[in-house]
């Protein structure tokens, strides 16, 4: 791993999902733009001119080979057909096949899928339910750009997690008004008083579940909710999108780093959208 970017300095590498790390106390988020082996440190660079430049390569992010267009932010289109990581039911867990015998890598999914998982409430754009590995506390709800987070069940394996937020689905949202995150238009809530009625909503089926797959597979959690705060010196007012694809230059006076967006002067950029595309940054 190289040094941080000095200001004046430019790099070139293989775009990443931007590191994060929770700051202590009331501090904000750190980010860490990443590219190839270096690390450009944003918070730094707040106020201060960014330029990101695509060179006009993609590499897969599991193989490295290259490849034309990028499938589930950053595969090939073989690696997307082929490995587990990029199945439907990554996205929809309830939908897990490993017991029929399909799974595209059962030791894959038993190294990944069966692991504790966290049932959690978030506010990024308003209330809304998620799921996440417990060991992906709290970069889940930071790379969604929530203000606010509560675990409210632990259950023992990702399918599990998938069937509890299908519960929830039907009284709260699961997805993020990405535009609505990012204007910073979003209202703080008492998530211990959301946990306690949703939870009296979906007891029925909680029921169901423990039934199913034993009472220890489902534990309600009693957390604190966090608070997240993040580098933000100039909500846009309006949102416009940069694309690489499109226009291979994006640069702008950085104003803001919220979930994997950067907020430039002239434009917004999810980064992690972009991962395995080859890019400069100065």
């Amino acid at each position: 791993m190289t040094d941080l970017l000095a200001r004046e300095s430019a790099v070139r590498g293989q775009l990443s999902r931007m590191a994060v790390e929770l700051g202590a106390g009331s501090a904000p988020v750190d980010y860490q733009l990443r590219a190839g082996t270096a690390r450009v440190a944003l918070n730094e660079r707040l106020g201060q001119p960014l330029r990101l430049t695509w060179e006009g390569q993609i590499n897969c992010i599991h193989c490295a080979r290259k490849t034309n267009k990028s499938f589930a932010q950053g595969y090939c289109y073989p690696c997307f057909k082929r490995l587990a990581q990029c199945d439907t039911c990554i996205v929809k867990p309830e939908l897990c096949h490993y017991f029929q015998g399909t799974c595209r890598e059962p030791a894959w999914g038993e190294a990944h899928c069966f692991t504790p998982h966290i049932v959690y409430l978030a506010n990024s754009s308003g209330l809304k339910v998620g799921i996440t590995r417990k060991t992906n506390m709290p970069t889940r709800w930071i790379d969604q750009g929530a203000i606010q987070a509560l675990p409210i069940l632990e259950v023992a394996t990702r399918q599990q997690s998938g069937l509890v937020e299908t519960l929830f689905k039907q009284h709260v949202a699961d997805r993020t008004n990405w535009r609505a995150m990012l204007k910073g238009e979003v209202a703080p809530l008492d998530l211990r008083h959301e946990r306690d009625r949703l939870l009296a909503l979906v007891e029925p089926g909680l029921d169901e579940l423990r039934q199913a797959h034993g009472d220890e597979a489902l534990r309600i959690l009693d957390e604190t909710p966090l608070d997240i705060r993040y580098p933000v010196e100039t909500f846009p007012a309006k949102i416009v999108s940069h694309n690489l694809d499109k226009s291979p230059v994006v640069e702008g006076v950085l104003q803001g780093v919220k979930g994997q967006y950067l907020m430039l002067d002239t434009g917004v950029i999810n980064l992690r959208k972009f991962t395995g595309y080859q890019v400069s940054v100065d």
